[in-house]
């Protein structure tokens, strides 16, 4: 059986894949956003996957985050793996700001997401990669 990503993450958009993750940018300018996922098949909890996959996936958390805070005027990084309506693994890491409009709530206190323009996406797509392919995990 091959790794294939839940319905719910399909609609994200591709950044890069790491060693063990897949990793996937939200469609919201509002917050520098983007989710890690093990390629694992039937995964649900980070206990799930076996020592070796739990320990790739802290490095790649931890990869992400200094990535995220070296782009980004950054003041927080929330990292959640909620499952409760995309079961799948997935991690995400949140950058947030003081003047972000959830602050200093949550994002999913905040119902209204403001989409990407396209070239904006695609700027932050490729300053994403290049970030992430310069550093090398």
């Amino acid at each position: 059986m091959s790794f294939e990503l839940h319905p719910n993450l399909l609609t994200k958009d591709f950044i890069i894949d790491l060693p063990l993750s897949k990793v996937l940018l939200e469609n919201d300018s509002q917050f520098p956003w983007i989710f890690l996922v093990p390629r694992r098949c039937h995964i649900l909890k980070i206990m799930d996957l076996n020592q070796p996959d739990q320990l790739q996936l802290l490095k790649e958390l931890d990869f992400s985050q200094k990535i995220l805070w070296q782009l980004f005027d950054l003041v927080q990084l929330n990292v959640a793996a909620i499952g409760n309506k995309t079961p799948q693994l997935h991690l995400h890491v949140v950058g947030r700001r003081l003047t972000d409009p959830a602050w200093p709530q949550t994002v999913w206190d905040y119902p209204k997401k403001l989409p990407y323009t396209l070239q904006e996406k695609e700027r932050l797509l490729q300053k994403l990669r290049s970030a992430f392919a310069e550093r090398k995990e």
